[in-house]
This record gives structure tokens, sequence and C-alpha cells, in this order.
């Protein structure tokens, strides 16, 4: 289990078919699986429901519009293997719980309700009528409806995201936690200070217009594999690409694209002209390096490199960034950075020689103490020549879940603007809370102290998901009940309140009927763009509810005849929903007749125009001080990452191709230096220790992998290493936890 990092081997190509061919034939069949891959992410099909990657103009669309982790998600929802009642009678919640994430998954559908009463270790039938009205009333009974939180996953519909929050807040909180707090809430929470809106500016068809692209703490090749389809093109059209990653990603280095013949067998695409491996919590430094750069070119050839115009006419802040940067020596910059002077000028020579600049980022930018600053950082960089508001330019984080981004569109976040329940209020006659809500940390401390005594999980592994995972379980074992909305079992089935209800619900290919008749749901991909999803299959059980529905239910169970919602007349129709969506979410005019064209509609964005609704209507450039850790003697830097062969919290199976490990999710990839410093070897066991608030958390008897990442940096498997995360490390402002930066000591595995 080596560094396989030379530059013969690529992403994707002929082993990414056969391995997918071979997966979805396994579990859904190989007339299922023509079926379904046929239709995934075609117009008139279904959404994809792994990445928010877009999908590109219908009448561009291949046969097969798909990446290898996008036939893998399908598959494995769609999977032929069924979890009933014969199922929980053989197996207790103890004994799931002595299983891996993976086997929880592998073992198929949910596909009846199933409750755990209080004190006992066995999940049992329960039928709909009753969990709904066992959860309705324990909800009603709550002293105060801030006792009760509810989550939501990136996969939920906008029609389903909609529902659940305007239950909350008819309920009477603002609790309502998401994915997004856990990963790009610091891209929307930075981006929002300086330019206005919460969300990327660029649409796919700028990354054919863009001289340079600069990828920030992202592997496309694991987590976005349809974004090197993009990237493959740009580079094709004469854009350069800088990759900015501490790992040596593969998927950055050569890619093959499965849909072209002569790839399949063995052609492939050089992807980036420049890679800068970063430290570890050294982008601000590296950043600020890059337009420090810039700055001195400017000097040199002055209102040749600067875009003055924009600068003038459009932003704020730019004499007060120039004297920071020039106050900052370029001794701190390599030193914080790991980059010397030379590799930062040559990534400030792309920028400068480039006439449209896009930047994309993911969590390696997100999930630091510093992540809004890193966010702000990059942000300074495009403005400086003018590189948002304009063709084949402009910032676009890539969203990591199929509808994070819609989620909090429909409104799911504890903190909501004003205007935003105005109108909720005055669509559907209700009075909504106006005090912020909890979000992920908070509540998971609330949770602790035993102030929340509900939860509720629309989809999603919170469980799992979360920070500091010992002391998340222990939150929700805290809790009176603990209710999840699933199509398949997971940790947090197994991690429960006293009470616990499992509701199954049908996935994104499944279909969805409502009195007879066949409905769709909608999704906002990363960039804006939304667009419909219909399922194809029939549904894995005739017990099966929608996510709609299920909401709809739970509402009118928890509210009865004090609810001012028609939720039974909305759930008969889901263009009744989109109505209502129309007249509270601003861009959603003529939402029904819109979403039916081929391709969807792209959302309004201000900042894509250049108006910049911050309090000046002015693009703000910031100043970010350095961020400076001291890593004791002894001491590294862990970020987490995800394997080839899984999304989010769900494992597919037990390989990272692209990284050389077959076999194997126990690992620790490490500086060969650094293995030789600390007296150890490659393939050597060592237990990994974080001693954050004084608390030590430990993860033992990890395989020592010889890599190429910097020194004093190690990287795991999340969410193996969430364990070692401590609830008190968070971002400033978004409160993400900071699961890219953890201090920690190894030592022989004991």
């Amino acid at each position: 289990m080596s560094d396989k990092s030379d530059d013969s081997r690529a992403a994707a190509g002929f082993g990414a078919v056969f391995r997918t061919l071979r997966r979805t034939a396994f579990e859904t069949g190989p007339l299922r699986t023509a079926r379904l891959l046929a239709r995934i992410n075609q117009d008139g099909g279904f959404a994809c429901p792994g990445c928010a990657w877009p999908e590109v103009d219908p009448g561009d669309r291949s046969f097969a519009e798909f990446c290898e982790n996008g036939a893998k998600a399908v598959s494995h929802e769609a999977t032929l293997s069924r979890i009933d009642a014969d199922f929980f009678r053989e197996h207790s919640v103890s004994s799931l719980r002595s299983r891996d994430n993976r086997w929880l998954e592998a073992q198929g559908r949910l596909t009846q309700p199933m409750r755990k009463a209080p004190g006992s270790d066995w999940y049992q039938p329960i039928a709909w009528e009753e969990a709904f009205r066992r959860i309705g009333e324990k909800l009603a009974r709550l002293s105060s409806p801030d006792q009760a939180v509810f989550y939501t996953s990136g996969r939920t519909s906008n029609e389903a995201a909609f529902l659940y929050q305007l239950f909350a807040r008819e309920f009477g909180t603002n609790n309502l936690p998401d994915c997004s707090n856990m990963c790009h809430e610091s891209s929307g929470t930075g981006l929002g200070e300086v330019i206005g809106v919460g969300k990327g500016t660029v649409g796919l068809d700028d990354f054919m217009k863009a001289d340079a692209i600069f990828i920030v703490g992202q592997n496309p090749g694991t987590n976005h594999p349809r974004m090197l389809v993009t990237l493959q093109k740009a580079k094709e059209r004469g854009a350069k690409i800088v990759s900015i990653n501490p790992l040596r990603e593969l998927g950055l280095v050569r890619f093959s694209n499965p849909q072209r013949p002569l790839e399949l067998l063995g052609r492939s695409t050089s992807l980036s002209d420049l890679y800068i491996p970063v430290r570890i919590g050294g982008d601000i430094a590296l950043l600020k390096g890059i337009i420090k750069h810039v700055f001195e070119a400017e000097a040199a050839s002055p209102g040749n490199v600067l875009d003055h115009a924009f600068l003038d006419e459009f932003s704020s802040g730019l004499a007060e960034l120039r004297d920071h940067v020039a106050a900052v020596s370029w001794e701190e910059l390599e030193e914080e950075s790991g980059i010397t002077r030379a590799q930062m000028k040559a990534a400030a020579d792309v920028y400068i020689g480039a006439k449209s600049v896009i930047a994309c980022w993911a969590m390696g930018l997100t999930q630091h103490q510093h992540a809004v600053a890193n966010v702000r950082e990059i942000t300074n960089l495009l403005l400086l020549r003018g590189n948002i508001g304009r063709p084949g330019a402009g910032v676009c984080p890539v969203r990591g879940h199929s509808n994070v981004q819609g989620d909090r569109t429909m409104g799911i976040t504890e903190d909501p603007r004003p205007e935003f329940l105005d109108r909720l209020d005055a669509e559907f006659g209700i009075t909504s809370p106006r005090r912020p809500g909890f979000d992920t940390v908070a509540a998971l401390g609330e949770m602790l102290a035993g102030n929340v005594k509900v939860f509720v999980g629309m989809g999603g592994n919170f469980a799992s998901a979360t920070p500091d995972t010992a002391r998340a379980a222990e939150a929700l074992e805290r809790c009176e009940l603990t209710v999840h909305v699933s199509t398949k079992l997971n940790r947090s089935h197994v991690v429960t309140g006293s009470e616990a209800i499992i509701l199954p619900t049908l996935g994104r290919t499944e279909r969805d009927e409502q009195d007879g008749a066949r409905q769709y749901v909608t999704i906002e991909d990363s960039m804006s763009m939304v667009h419909r999803s219909e399922g194809v299959l029939a549904p894995a059980s005739e017990c099966l509810r929608s996510e709609p529905a299920i909401v709809a239910e739970l509402a009118r169970a928890t509210l009865g005849r004090r609810s001012r919602v028609p939720w039974s007349d909305l759930i008969t129709d889901y263009d009744r929903i989109r109505e209502r969506i129309e007249r509270v979410v601003p861009g959603f005019e003529r939402f029904n007749e819109r979403v039916k064209e081929p391709g969807g509609f792209r959302l309004p964005n201000g900042a894509r125009e250049r108006r910049f609704a911050t309090a000046d209507g002015r693009a703000r450039l910031t100043i970010n001080p350095l961020t400076r850790r001291t890593l004791a003697d002894g001491e590294f830097l862990l970020m987490t990452i995800r394997s080839h062969d899984q999304f989010n919290t769900t494992i597919y199976g037990l390989d990272d191709l692209y990284r050389g490990i077959e076999g194997a999710r126990d690992v620790l990839f490490m500086n060969d230096e650094d293995i030789r410093d600390a007296g150890l070897e490659n393939g050597a066991r060592v237990d990994v220790t974080s001693r954050s608030g004084g608390v030590e958390r430990s993860l033992r008897g990890l395989r020592l992998v010889a890599y190429e990442i910097p020194r004093r940096c190690l990287a795991a498997y999340f969410p193996e290493a969430n364990v070692l995360v401590s609830l008190e490390d968070f971002a400033d402002k978004s409160r993400t936890p900071a699961y890219k930066s953890i201090p920690v000591t190894i030592s022989k595995a004991s």
C-alpha cells in the first residue's frame, strides 16, 4: 500500500467502466442496471443522488451522463436487497452497533416502519398511523418547541425541504441544522460578506470561456468525477489549470474519459499545468503570496495588471488590502504555506496571464478554523482583476450532495432572513419564530446538556457525519425520541434515543404516485440550476412513502387542527407545493412552467451581474490575517479525506484506487521522511491521538502509508477519523467543524 502517484496512471478510463458495470449489475441486476443508467441525469429522468455537479445542456448530453460514483450511488439505492421485520427479529440494536458502517448499509433497503420501545434492545414493526401518532404526541407534549431538532441531509428534494422547514416553523422552532453546517457553510458565510450572495457565480458554460481555472482544496476525481470531463474540455480549449492541495490527487494529474473510445484503450489528458502542495492550513498564506505578486506586477507596470475600472466602480478596500499585503514578508508567507516564493510567482503568472479566471474549491478550504477567511482571501484574488461578474470568471464552491444548495434556498437554516419568514408567514397565515435556532454543533451541545428531547432526521447519517462521534453518539442517546426518515440502515439507526422510530422513504430512483398520479420533484445544483427529477423504478416496498408525504403526516399528527397549512392538499399534487414556493422564494416565478423546460432554469444571482448585495453595494476586499499554527514537538496536523470507493458517509468498498490502497480503510497517509524521523516504517501500525479542550481522543491501529504529502501533515479517512475532531474546534463565524486541521500525535500501536 504505497504511493503510486506516477504520471502514467489516469483517473477513470476502462477500469472505471468495468468496476461500475460489475458493481451495478451485481446490486441491481443487468436489466435494471441498463434501465437506470439510461435515465440518470437525462431530461425527463431522475437526478443523480450523488454530487451536485451540474448537467450539460440536454442537447449535448451523452447516452451515459453519469460517472463511476454516480452509478455506485444509484445501484446502492436501487439494490435488490431488502430489510424487513425478519431482519430486525434476528439482529438486536446492540448487535447492530458492533457492525461497521459498510455492513449496515449493505443489508439493503428499509421496507416498513420500525420502532424501538424505551428499555428495549429490539426494533419491531409499527403501522404508519401509529408511528405518526407517537411522534406527534411526543412533539406536542414538549414544554418548548426548541426541545426538538429537525435535521436535513442534502439529498432531500426542494419540495420536501420546503415542507419540512414550514412544519418546523409552524411548530415554533428554527432548529433546522443540516449537512451544509458541516461542509460549505463557510463558503456561504464568506461569500455573503464580500459579494452579497452565498452561492457560486459561474455556470457550466463559463468553464468553456475561462483562460485559467484554480482548483483549491478539492479532489474532483473522487468527489465530483463528472467535473473532470468539464476540466478536460476546458484544457483542450486552451485553459490552464492550477491545482492547490496537500495531496497530489490522481484525478488532477491525468484523466481518461470513459466516453471516448481511444481513451478507454489507454489515452489520457494531462490536466494540471501547475500543482502546488500547500501545507494543511496554509491556504491564506499561499493566496496572499499570489496576491503579493499581483501587486508587485502592477507596481512594475502600472495600469496593466489590476482591473482598475472594475475596482473603482464595484469594489471597496483596495488601498487597505495593498498596505496589508505589503507589510507581510515573503519569509512569513513561505513559512506558513510551505510553498516557495518561486512557486507562488508561478501561480501568479498563470493568474495574471489569464483574462478570465474561475476559482473552484470544496472542503479543503471550508473545514478549518479560519475557513471563512480562506473564502474571503480567494475572493480577494479574483476581485483584483475583475474576475467576478463576467463570462468565464467567478467563484465556484463545489457542493458535495445533490441538493444541499437547494435545501438552503428552500429555507433549511437555523438563522433565516427576516424577509423570508415574512413571506412565509404571509403565504400560510402562520407566525414563524424569529429567534435563531441550533446549527449542527449547537444541536449536539444542547442534546448533550439534556435540553433537546426529540431529534428528527430527514435523511443522512447524523451519527457518523458529525464531529467528535463518541460525544455525538452520547448526544443522541440522551434524547427521549430519535426519528429517522431513511432509505437504508446506517449508524444513526443503532445509536438511538430511549425510543427510536425509522420511517422508510422512497429513493430518488423510484416512482412517486399520490392519489394515483405520478409526481416529480426538483433539485438545485452547485450552479443554481433548478431541474426536475422523476424516478423510474417500482418502489422497493409497497409500504414506502415519499418524503413530502411523510413530512405532511408528521405535521398533521403534531399540529392537528391548529395548523393553518393545507397539508393533505399540498401532497396530493406537488405542483401545489411549487406554487407556494413560487410565492415565498424569490427567483421561482412560473416555477411549474419553467422547470418543465429542457434543462430547467437558473436562479438569479446578483453578483453574477455585478450587483453586490453588501452594506455599501460593493464587493469587499478584506484583510485576513495569516493563520499561525505552531505545532509542538512530535505533533502533526491531520485532515480527513474521502476514498475513491465512498460517497460522504456511505462506504461502497474498501479500495482507494487512485491512492493505491486495496482492501483497507484503517490507513494513515504520511510523508516518508516524517515516517523515518519518527523511527517508524511504512506499513507500521500506529495510534493517533488528539487532545483538544483537555480531552484525549484516539483512533487506534492505523497502518502507515508513505505518500506525497507535505511534512508534518497527515490524512485519514472520513468518517472514521471524525472521532478525533472536538466539538469545540470549528470555523470562526460559520461554525463548520474543523475536519481538515486536527492537531494530533502518533505512537506505535498499543
